[in-house]
Formats: C-alpha cells, structure tokens, sequence
C-alpha cells in the first residue's frame, strides 16, 4: 500500500492541476469571448448571480449552495454569497439572480471528512457538514467551477447541457465521505428519495419541490416539480449510509423524505433525507462524478447523461467542450477596444443573459408539463424552455436573446404557449419548471411574445398564441377575480381584468397588486397584442387593443400636485385618493416617481400631458439628480430613479423623445460608469435571469429597444470603438474610434454610410443589420438629434394618432 507521503505527493499534483485549470483555457484563448468573462460579478450586493458550471440555457447549473451558518435559509438566493465564505454542499440547479429566498438549488452534493455520526439534516447551524473556504482558492470560468475547501477537499465541476462531471481530491488520511442531500434544494421539498447501488457504483433518486416566494403567501407553499438525478462514479464505495429526519442509517443503501415547507414557507429543522458514499485509500484523491438529471423520469437522466457525458469522458474533455460552447455563444457578439474591466463586465453580463431560461426537455423531446403529465417537443421546436422571470425579462432580456439566436427565441415563445395549453389557457407571469408562481404584476406573456417576434423569432404558432392571449385579454376568469395570492402573487393572469373592461383602468381596491402599476402594465401589454395582431393583419384588433392602450391616461391627475402631474392610483368611483410623489401605493417595487415614465409606446403623449417637451426635460433632470446636482441613479431615495430595478430602467432614453438625446449619452454612460463594475458587487441589484445584465448590453452597444413588441431601437452612444453583432439576417457593425471614457457625446452618425440625425433606428436596422459610424467627442453636440421630427416614434390611441 503506497505510503502516506505517497498520497501527498498525488494530491498535491491533483490540487496544482485543478489550481491551473481555470486559467489555462483563458490563457490559450486570450482574444476569445469567453475568456473574458468573471463570473463572480453579481455575487455580491444583492446580485443573486452564482459562480458554478453550466452551458448557455443549461438544464444543470452545478454551483455551491453557501451558508450563514442557518441551514433553512440560503446566504443567497442564486445560492452563492461572495462574503459567506462557508459551502454547505454544490447543487445541481439554480436560479441566476432571482429574489425571494431561493428557488431550485436541488441535490446539493457535500465532500466532508468527518464521520457520518449525526443527520446531516439536524445540523441546523451548518457547523458539521460543511466546510469553509477562501475566494484565494476558488476559480471559475465558462462551463467550469473549482474550489479547495479548507477541509482540504478539492473540488471540480463542469457543465454539459443535461448533465455535469464532478471530480472530488480528498486528503489522505482523512475519512472520505460525500454526503447527497436529496431533500435540500433551496427552497426545501415535499418529497425525496435516493438509493445506492454498490455494484452499478451508482447513487440515483429525486426530490419534489418549488415554493418559490412561499414565504410571501401560502398560495406558492406547494411542490410543481421533481428533479430526478443519476450519478455514477469510477470508485468503489468503500461504506454507505443514509439518513432520514434525525434517524442515521450506516450500511444504509435508500432513505426517502423532503424537508417539508413549514408554516411561513421555511423547512423546519431537524426534516430531510439523503445518503453518502464513502471512499477508501488512494481511490479517495480522484473520486470522479458522472451526473445526469431529467425533470421526467430515472430513465431520461440516465439518457441524457449517457449521449452528453458517456463512460470514459474526462473532466478535460468536458470543461473544454463547455468552454468552446460558451466561446461560440459569446461571440455573437465581438467588441475591440475598451478597458480589461470594461470587457470583463461586458462579457460577463451578456454571459449572464444567456444562462436563462432553462431548457427544460430531455434528449430524446420528453418534458413535464403544466398539467404534470409528459409531453413531447412538437415539429417547431428544437427543445422546451422553462423559467420566465416575466415582468424582468420582456423588457429588453428577450430582444436581445432573440436577436442573436432567433430559434431560441421562437423556441421560448412557443414553450410559453405550450405552457398555457397546458394551463387551462391561462399565461403565467412567472414560471419556475413546471408550475406558474404568478409573481409580480401584469401579463408580461404578450410583450414577450411580441418581443421574440419582432426580432426575428417566427418559428412558433403565433395564431395560436395569439388566439389564446386574445382571450385572455377579453375574457375574466375566476383567477382574475379572485384576490388569492395578492399582493406579490396574484394568481389571476389578468388581475381585475373585469375592471379593466368596465372602468378602463384597475382600481385602488382590487385583485391586484396595486392598481396604477396594473393599469400602466397592461397598457403595455394590450400594446403588444396590438403589435400582434398588426402581424397577423387583424386591423380591428389592432386599433382596438390600441385604443385600450391609451387607458394609462385614465390614471393621469394633472392636478396630483402644485408642481405637476402624475399617474397615480383612482378609485372606482372616479376620485382620487389622497397622493404624494414618494408613495408606492399602487405600484410595484418603486413609487410614483418611478412610474410616471413607464409608458414606453407613447412616451410623447405623456410629454404633452407634462406640458411639453422641456418640461418632461426639466423633470427628468430632477428625477436623475439630487438638488444639489449630483447623480441619483440609485439610492437616492423614492423621488429619483433606481436604476438597479426594472421599472427604472428605460427611463435614461426617454431624453431621446424631448430633444436632448445627449443627457440620454450622458445618463446612460454615467450608469455603465459607476452601477457597473468588473466586482463580486457590481450587478446594481438582482439580475432576474439576466434582464438587467441585458441592459448593460444593449446601453454599451449604444442601443435600447425601448418600444414593446417592435425592434426600433433608441440611440445612446457605444462604449466600445468597434462592435460586430453576428447576425445570419444581416450583421450589425458599429464604428466609434474615438470612444473612450470621457468621449461619449454623439457629434455626428452616419447610418450605411448616409448622416443619421435621429436619435432611433427604424425596425428594419434590427431585423436586416447595418452600419454605424460614430464621431463622438466630449462636449455635447446639442443640435444633433433635436429638430423637429427626430423623436422617436410614438403610439397614442387611433382618435389622437398625429401624423
């Protein structure tokens, strides 16, 4: 038997290989996209985005699960806290920037090198089976996560699509024991099973979860998923055991149990189930782990695991393939210039738009459904997506997905709408695998679908999504006027839509989150189903949903205060309550202030409604500065805005419509400057499955599709001084030699080799590519962009439509 010196020698070989790893790829491919990418930015203040392996849209994400030393509540809730340097275990899936308290994060696998004496599920404070660690030993690039934890494991992960490969180095001399923790997905589980199987040397079983945001309201303290999982090792076992609640089982080989929701939507402690497999001499230091996972059956993970990561493949093989993967996606886009930071957070953002959705079918076209049965991918898809952060991503996530890979897009929007077949025709806001959560506000299923559609995405049954969000749109259902689930998760797709048809627009008291966020929502949304229907040459659904559209001004008071107007909430009587700027009363997540703005197709109509075009200026100077003159972007309190939420985020390009497109140049590269930095913290606020990093993306391109349902994209000013977006329809190349940090003021464009004195570009700039050649300098040019006629386009209703 080799000596311990030995087994020392062999470990250290192992850790030193592992340490350079992460680096190598990135090393050997130094102009490549993908070498760029830091994925610990967002980690940090509240970024919620997290560290591990996957592949663009992947099925598996395999990341560590970090703890604050409570076991029943995450440091995160993408599962990973830059500054709670203690793992609890590496799980299978994850959310990438989401709120609440953390959603999937199933089957956290946990390397420990102590005895299994005591449930791993009654170690309550996280102080047994897990271990600390330093960021100075951890690495991450595309694809592929390493860390040595200070019990002096060293870890490896990387991702394929459906599957991943772990390899776990345990010190010599230490017992080598790797707990499965079946039950502890993040949000807990109503139901979890594993069993061993020593001479297959396989660990199979699943767990039942969900209850995202089941701490807000009991209606989402429910289970709408199970995850079933296959790992097969290359070692023997040398010992097994499981658990179940507080009972311990050596020798055990299948436990079975969730955690349970507890009743504020928290595990209690001391519930769960799982099992370890333990390792013996030599085999400890490359225990090698194979892991398939399936949202349908044992069955499909085995597929998936066996076409994706065969027998036989290695870790190298692996990381590589998903680093390759990843450089392919990423260089959809290619930028020169600019600064190391700049191109790490630039590519790292868009690294983060293409984590999520999820795909969500096997490798042989199963997928569970809405309905909890198993169906398979239709003649139009390549696969089937889950995970729509809807009110986030139709804002500009979805566009820029669409641009670039129009197939994932229509593939999206149709399993969207397969979801809705499978709902009984309702569209939920936000959807977590299989199941709806409603969280949020609004109907953020139409502006999505519209998005997908006007950037090229025209691969799935529009009639039929049409058709069904039509009647969603006109037709009550008892979810629309039930209050169940209200505030947060209002299970009614159309909250109040009864409302909406009687009074034209959602009352203060009603079955919605806040009446004047619901009306100015589905304002946009009764907009993009025009833009539907306009696609589909349905000309009086058009000018009706149009006309529906126009309801937001029901809500405009011009008398709200002595120094202007505002969009606020109204009885159903007709009167007004009484109001303040600073008020959230009646809207989502920010006040007033912030959603005086949000009417993104006729932001020229409530410019007149303001009093005109300098006042509207006048205004949002006071909502992007302090009184003093400096910037409030964020956390400058409720009457300015708060660029790291969505229904701030547009509102830098609205100096587009008021003739200063120059404070939009400004706005938006002050944002880019100072909320966006190349640290664990420098995401400004929850990424929600990659919206707010798509904006990062479109304001350093210089663009923003501002408009829902249309390409049109509003003009700021690139950061880089040359951009390529590759495009099968037509690329896009963007020209701005002289950009740099203080050159971000548009002196001159030319569009095809043509002056462009607009401050917008129309659809077909979008959807066919073009040509942009900047002259920036760093004074404004205020005569460019501001003559009659340059604004934007606007869409008020057909009675008031302007030529």
């Amino acid at each position: 038997m080799p000596s311990r010196k030995h087994f020392v020698h062999d470990l250290t070989l192992l850790v030193t290989l592992a340490f350079c790893t992460a680096t190598t790829l990135a090393r050997n491919h130094p102009d490549s996209p993908a070498a760029w990418v830091n994925p610990f930015i967002g980690t940090a203040n509240g970024g919620n985005t997290f560290p591990g392996a996957s592949l663009p849209f992947g099925m598996l994400q395999w990341s560590p699960e970090n703890t604050r030393g409570q076991h029943n509540h995450v440091a995160a809730p993408g599962g990973y806290q830059y500054h709670a340097t203690r793992i609890r275990g590496f799980s299978l899936t994850h959310l990438s920037g989401t709120g609440c308290r953390g959603a999937s994060g199933d089957v956290p696998f946990m390397p420990v090198i102590v005895a299994v004496k005591s449930s791993p599920s009654a170690d309550n404070d996280d102080r047994i089976y897990a271990s600390d660690f330093s960021h100075g030993q951890e690495r991450a690039v595309p694809g592929y996560y390493r860390v040595r934890l200070d019990n002096g494991v060293d870890v490896e992960l990387a991702a394929a699509l459906r599957s991943g490969l772990a390899r776990f180095a345990f010190p010599a001399g230490k017992p080598a024991n790797l707990l499965i923790r079946a039950s502890d997905s993040e949000a807990g589980s109503s139901a979890a099973n594993v069993r061993i199987d020593p001479r297959t040397r396989t660990v199979t079983g699943s767990v039942t979860s969900g209850n995202f945001c089941g701490y807000l309201s009991k209606l989402d303290q429910r289970s709408y998923y199970t995850l079933y999982f296959v790992a097969a090792f290359n070692q023997p076992f040398a010992a097994t055991g499981t658990w179940q609640d507080t009972q311990v089982s050596p020798g055990g080989l299948s436990a079975r149990g969730g955690t349970r929701y507890g009743d504020k939507g928290f595990p209690p402690p001391d519930k769960g189930s799982g099992a370890w497999v333990s390792f013996a001499g030599q085999q400890a230091s490359n225990v090698v782990a194979r892991v398939g996972v399936s949202y349908v059956s044992l069955a499909d993970a085995r597929a998936n695991l066996n076409a994706e990561i065969p027998k036989g493949m290695t870790l190298a093989r692996v990381r590589q393939h998903a680093f390759e993967t990843w450089n392919r996606a990423l260089s959809r886009i290619t930028v020169s210039g600019g600064t190391l930071a700049q191109r790490h957070v630039f590519y790292t953002a868009l690294y983060h738009v293409l984590l999520q959705p999820t795909i969500y079918s096997d490798v042989n076209g199963e997928y569970r459904g809405f309905d909890q049965k198993i169906h398979h991918i239709d003649a139009r898809q390549r696969v089937q997506y889950a995970d729509f952060s809807g009110w986030d991503v139709y804002r500009s996530q979805l566009q820029l997905i669409t641009w670039l890979m129009p197939r994932v897009g229509s593939d999206f929007a149709e399993s969207l709408y397969n979801q809705a077949r499978q709902n009984h025709g309702e569209w939920d806001r936000w959807t977590h695998n299989s199941g709806g959560t409603h969280v949020m506000s609004g109907d953020p299923s139409v502006p999505a679908v519209a998005d997908i559609a006007a950037f090229g995405g025209h691969r799935f049954d529009l009639r039929g999504a049409y058709a069904s969000l039509k009647r969603a749109a006109t037709v009550p259902t008892a979810h629309d006027l039930s209050d169940a689930g209200c505030n947060v998760e209002c299970v009614g797709e159309r909250p109040s839509l009864d409302q909406w048809l009687k009074l034209h627009y959602i009352a203060t008291r009603s079955n919605a989150w806040g009446g004047a966020a619901e009306t100015l929502e589905d304002a946009t949304d009764d907009f993009a189903l025009a833009q539907l229907a306009g696609r589909l040459g349905r000309k009086s659904d058009y000018s009706y949903f149009l006309s529906r559209a126009g309801y937001w001004r029901n809500l405009f008071n011009p008398k709200a205060t002595a120094n202007g107007g505002y969009i606020q909430n109204r009885n159903a009587d007709g009167s007004w309550p009484a109001f303040t700027p600073s008020t959230e009363d009646g809207f989502v997540e920010a006040s007033a202030s912030v959603y005086l703005w949000m009417v993104p197709f006729d932001e020229r109509g409530l410019f007149r409604l303001l009093g005109g075009e300098h006042t509207a200026a006048a205004r949002l100077d006071g909502f992007f500065h302090k009184p003093d003159g400096g910037w409030a972007l964020t956390n400058a309190g409720p009457l300015h805005a708060e660029l790291d939420n969505e229904p701030s985020v547009a509102t830098p390009w609205l100096y587009d419509y008021a003739g200063e497109p120059w404070k939009t140049q400004q706005t938006v590269r002050t944002a880019v400057n100072t909320l966006w930095l190349d640290t664990p913290g420098g995401i400004p606020g929850n990424d929600d499955l990659g919206e707010m990093s798509s904006w990062y993306v479109w304001a350093a391109l210089g663009l923003y599709p501002e408009i829902p349902g249309r390409a049109d994209l509003l003009l700021a000013s690139p950061l880089f001084p040359h951009v390529v977006v590759q495009r099968r329809h037509g690329n896009v190349v963007i020209n701005a030699p002289d950009a740099d940090a203080d050159r971000f003021y548009v002196q001159a464009l030319r569009l095809n080799g043509k002056p462009w004195s607009r401050p917008w570009l129309a659809t077909e700039f979008a959807t066919r590519g073009g040509r942009l050649n900047f002259i920036l300098g760093t004074k404004p040019e205020i005569r460019w962009g501001n003559a009659a006629g340059d604004a934007p386009p606007s869409f008020p209703p057909p009675a008031e439509a302007r030529p």
